[in-house]
Order: C-alpha cells, then sequence, then structure tokens
C-alpha cells in the first residue's frame, strides 16, 4: 500500500475556507499531538511555496524572534 501523506492532508481539507483552515490549526495547536505535525507542516510548505521573497522574510524573522523568547 502506498500512502502519499501530504496528498492525504491536502485532500482532507480541499475546498475547506479560512475558517476551517483556522480551526483546523487552533485544534491541531491546543491538542499539542504530535501526530498534528505533519499536516501543519503541509501547511507551511504551501505557505512557503506561494509566498514570494519578503514574506519569507517575515516568517523567517517571526520565526526567528520567537524562537529566541522560548
Amino acid at each position: 500500500m502506498n500512502l502519499n501523506l501530504r496528498q492525504a492532508i491536502l485532500q482532507n481539507v480541499s475546498g475547506h475556507d479560512a475558517s476551517q483552515l483556522q480551526a483546523t490549526i487552533d485544534d491541531a495547536l491546543q491538542k499539542g499531538e504530535e501526530k498534528m505535525l505533519p499536516g501543519l507542516g503541509v501547511f507551511f510548505e504551501l505557505l512557503w511555496e506561494n509566498s514570494d521573497d519578503q514574506e519569507h522574510q517575515e516568517i523567517l524573522d517571526t520565526l526567528e524572534n520567537s524562537l529566541k523568547q522560548m
């Protein structure tokens, strides 16, 4: 059986509106379960691939600042 986790995640949220996507993200973060990390990773991959260089820098700055606060 060939399971493509990335495609399964994308199919699961295909057609979701912004509110549904936020609920999915909030739920994953609140539960804090490691099994949710691949889905968040797929969301991050989409965000990164569909962002320009300026947005990449903003994401990186946010990540850097967040890690400094830990």
